[in-house]
């Protein structure tokens, strides 16, 4: 009986130990999503730090991002052939107000013609040279494409389009690359550009040359919005 007894208290000792565990174990995963989730890089060691925003964020205090830091920002535009972001103009405006510098977003689709892409974002985005090098944003890939679209066609097409839309802004493209795009296309290695790179909280590397913006923190979370916000830096 006594031998029975130490069985149960060792069986319950046991059952304690491991709830308190699973317990610190859950409270150090929030502690890592909380830090996480309102890290950005120290401005100290990049001091050019702003945000990528679009229709998504919803009604933004430009005033205040401003005031906690943010320096320049990035407005979704326009995206493949035919689709536009509906807050751009009163993004562009409401940051130009708040003194931001600015810049226009592209998001590149491969299944559809350069030049269609290239006339969306140039009726979109207005010829502006106080305006920051516009952006192309690449992340998705021709495999799902309705019509075969080789490599070799996803590289001419898209240079296409950077030469048309450079002539319209008068300012190199600024090449977005996520590491999808780049694993499959391996475009950095093909387009002389400079690369804006995403990666959350760890430096990317994934372009095997040096970034010029880097997307720290794809979520970040602040006093300012509702939403989590994607927070960019520039290489100093």
């Amino acid at each position: 009986m006594a031998r029975k007894k130490r069985r149960v208290g060792q069986a319950r000792l046991i059952l304690i130990v491991v709830i308190v565990l699973a317990l610190l174990a859950a409270v150090g995963s929030g502690i890592a999503w909380w830090h996480l989730r309102h890290w950005t890089p120290p401005h100290d060691a990049y001091p050019m730090q702003g945000v990528e925003v679009s229709d998504a964020d919803g009604d933004i205090a430009w005033d205040s991002l401003k005031a906690i830091g943010v320096k320049f920002a990035y407005i979704d535009a326009s995206a493949s052939a035919f689709a536009r972001d509906p807050r751009f103009v009163a993004n562009l405006e409401h940051a130009r107000a708040a003194g931001l510098q600015v810049g226009a977003v592209h998001l590149y689709d491969p299944c559809q013609p350069a030049q269609n892409q290239a006339a969306n974002f140039v009726v979109t985005v207005p010829r502006d040279l106080t305006m920051l090098p516009p952006a192309v944003e690449l992340d998705r890939l021709a495999d799902d494409c309705p019509v075969h679209v080789s490599e070799a066609k996803v590289e001419s097409e898209l240079m296409t389009f950077l030469n048309q839309i450079e002539t319209h802004t008068g300012k190199p493209v600024i090449l977005k690359v996520t590491p999808r795009f780049q694993s499959r296309y391996d475009i950095s290695a093909k387009l002389d550009r400079n690369l804006w790179l995403v990666r959350d909280r760890v430096q990317p590397d994934y372009a095997g040359r040096p970034w010029t913006m880097w997307t720290a923190n794809s979520d970040y979370l602040n006093e300012v919005t509702e939403h989590g916000l994607r927070w960019v830096v520039v290489q100093p």
